[in-house]
C-alpha cells in the first residue's frame, strides 16, 4: 500500500522557491560581509572581530529564545508563518542598511555596522526559525519531511549561487566602466558601489521569491498547547538532556570550517592570486584597476563555481542518498574525504600557488558542504522525534533555532578566522586598497599570499575531521530510527494529535 502524501507539489514548489529567495539574502551576508567591513569600509580589524564574536553570543541567547516564543505562539493562521510574514520586509531594510556605505566618521560608521550588524541577525532570526520549523509541521511523515528538507536545500543552494553570479557580472561592468572614464575613478567608491548594486538586486530579487511560503504552504501537525507543570524540565533543559540533539549540535559547531570556502574566497581572491594583464604593460592607473578588479571577480568566481560544484552536486544526490544510508554514515565519510582533499589543496597551493591545478581537490573538499548543510537539520528533526517519544513534548521552532544556530555560530567562526588571520599576518587594508591605488596579490610577499589561502584549503579539512567525530557516538540510525518512528505514530494516535489533510 502506498504510502499517504500530506506535502503536494504545488505547496512543495512554493516551499523550495521561498528556500531559494532566503538563500539569496543569507549568502549576500555571509560570503561577503567580512570583505565589505575590512576591505571597503576599512573598519579596524580588532573591532570586526569583537562586533562578530559578540552579535554570536548574542545569538545564542536571541535564537533558542525566538524558538520558544514561536513553540508557545497560538495564533490562528499558524506558529509558523505569522513570524515569516513579520520579518519578511524588515530583514529586506536592514541587508540594504548593511551594504548602504554612509558617509561617517570611523567612530560613527563603527557604530552604526554595529547597530545593523545585530538589528539584522535578530530579525532574520525571527524568520529564519520560523521557516526552518515548517518542514516538522507540514507533514507528519518523517520521510517526506526528509524529502522536503533535501529538496528545498537544493533550490536554497541555487539561492545562495545568485550573489556570486552578481559578484563576477557587477564586477566586470564596473571594471569596464573604470576604464572608459576619462578621470581615474576613486578605487573605494567602486567598490562600494559595486555592494550597493549587489544588494539591492539581491535583496529585490530574494523577498520576492521569499514571500511565496505565506501563501503557498501550509501548517498541517498541530501540537496541543500545554503548560508547564512543577518540575517539569524546561524547553532549554530538554534540549541539553537530548544527547542525540546534543552530538548534532556538536557536529554542526565543529563544521564550522565548512564556511571558510564562501566566506574567504573573496579575501583570497584579492591577496593569494591574479588573473589578468601583465600589470607593468599597461598605461594608465584606471586601466591597472579595471585588471585587478576583473581578477578578483574572477578568481573569486573560479572559487565559487569549484565550491558549488562541490556543495550542488552532493546536495543534488542526498535526495536519493538520504532514502539509502545513514545520515551519520554520509557525514562521516563525506567529511574524511573532504579532510584528504584539503590536504592535496593545501600542497598543491604551497608547491605551486597554481589556481587551476587546486580546483580538482577544492570541488572534492567542498562535498561535505552539502552533505552537512542537508543533513544536520534532518538529523535534528530525528532528534525531535526521539524527544517526543521520550518526553511527550516536541518543540519544532526550538530544534529550528538550534539549526540557526549552528549556521550564525559557523559563519562568525569562519569570518573571525579570516579577521584573525589578517592581524597575524600583519595585513593592512587601507595599505592595499586606498583612494589612490589598490595592491595586486602579485605584489605580496608569498608566505602572505599562502597564508590566506590557507583560509580555503588546510583550515576548512581540519574542521571536517572534527566534525566527524560526535557521529560515531550518535545512534539515531538504522533499525533505532525506524522503532522510533514506529513507537511515535502510535503515541500520536494516543494523544489525539491532530494532523490536516
Amino acid at each position: 500500500m502506498e504510502k499517504k502524501k500530506y506535502v503536494p507539489k504545488k505547496e512543495l514548489t512554493a516551499f523550495c522557491v521561498a528556500g531559494m529567495g532566503q538563500g539569496m539574502i543569507y549568502a549576500l551576508m555571509s560570503s561577503y560581509i567580512s570583505d565589505y567591513y575590512l576591505n571597503v569600509l576599512q573598519l579596524t580589524p580588532m573591532f570586526v572581530l569583537l562586533l562578530m564574536l559578540m552579535a554570536r553570543v548574542w545569538d545564542a541567547i536571541n535564537d533558542p529564545l525566538m524558538g520558544m516564543i514561536v513553540d508557545r505562539s497560538n495564533l490562528k493562521s499558524g506558529k509558523m508563518i505569522p513570524f515569516i510574514r513579520f520579518a519578511l520586509i524588515p530583514v529586506a531594510i536592514v541587508t540594504l542598511l548593511m551594504y548602504l556605505s554612509p558617509n561617517l566618521e570611523k567612530t560613527e560608521l563603527m557604530i552604526y555596522s554595529a547597530i545593523v550588524y545585530v538589528a539584522w541577525g535578530m530579525i532574520y532570526t525571527v524568520g529564519d526559525v520560523s521557516f526552518w520549523g515548517l518542514p516538522n509541521v507540514i507533514t507528519p511523515d518523517s520521510e517526506e519531511r526528509s524529502s522536503v528538507i533535501s529538496i528545498s536545500k537544493i533550490f536554497n543552494s541555487i539561492g545562495s549561487a545568485v550573489p556570486e553570479v552578481l559578484f563576477l557580472v557587477v564586477g566586470l561592468i564596473m571594471a569596464a566602466w573604470v576604464k572608459a572614464q576619462e578621470v581615474t575613478p576613486d578605487p573605494l567608491e567602486v567598490q562600494k558601489k559595486k555592494y550597493l548594486v549587489m544588494a539591492i538586486v539581491t535583496v529585490g530579487l530574494g523577498t520576492i521569491l521569499y514571500s511565496f511560503v505565506c501563501t503557498g504552504v501550509k501548517e498541517r501537525v498541530k501540537m496541543p498547547s500545554h503548560k508547564r507543570q512543577k518540575g517539569e524540565p524546561s524547553q532549554l533543559a530538554r534540549i541539553f538532556k537530548c544527547k542525540p540533539l546534543v552530538l548534532v549540535l556538536l557536529m554542526g559547531v565543529l563544521s564550522s570550517g565548512r564556511y571558510m570556502v564562501s566566506a574567504a574566497a573573496i579575501h583570497v581572491a584579492r591577496y593569494s592570486f591574479y588573473i589578468g594583464p601583465d600589470l607593468a604593460t599597461l598605461a594608465t592607473e584606471a586601466e591597472r584597476i579595471a585588471a585587478i578588479e576583473s581578477s578578483i571577480s574572477t578568481v573569486k568566481t573560479v572559487f565559487q563555481i569549484s565550491s558549488i560544484v562541490g556543495l550542488f552536486g552532493a546536495t543534488l544526490l542526498m535526495p536519493k542518498l538520504m532514502k539509502k544510508i545513514d545520515y551519520k554514515k554520509l557525514v562521516i565519510v563525506s567529511c574524511l574525504a573532504g579532510f584528504a582533499a584539503s590536504i592535496v589543496t593545501t600542497l598543491v597551493g604551497w608547491f605551486t600557488m597554481n589556481l587551476y591545478a587546486c580546483i580538482p581537490f577544492i570541488i572534492i573538499s567542498c562535498i561535505p558542504l552539502g552533505v552537512i548543510n542537508t543533513v544536520c537539520f534532518a538529523m535534528i528533526c530525528d532528534c525531535l522525534d526521539y524527544m517526543e517519544l521520550t518526553t511527550g513534548f516536541r518543540d519544532n521552532a526550538l530544534g529550528a533555532a538550534c539549526q540557526g544556530f549552528i549556521n550564525k555560530i559557523g559563519n562568525a567562526f569562519a569570518t573571525s578566522g579570516i579577521v584573525i588571520m589578517y592581524m597575524v599576518i600583519g595585513l593592512e587594508p587601507s595599505q592595499m586598497l586606498s583612494s589612490t591605488a589598490v595592491v595586486s596579490a602579485l605584489e605580496m610577499p608569498d608566505n602572505l599570499r599562502f597564508a590566506m589561502f590557507s583560509l580555503v584549503s588546510i583550515v576548512p579539512g581540519i574542521s571536517m575531521l572534527l566534525c566527524a567525530i560526535p557521529m560515531f557516538f550518535y545512534k539515531i540510525a538504522g533499525k533505532e530510527k525506524q522503532r522510533i518512528i514506529s513507537e511515535l505514530a502510535d503515541k500520536r494516535k494516543e494523544r489525539g494529535i491532530e494532523i490536516d489533510a
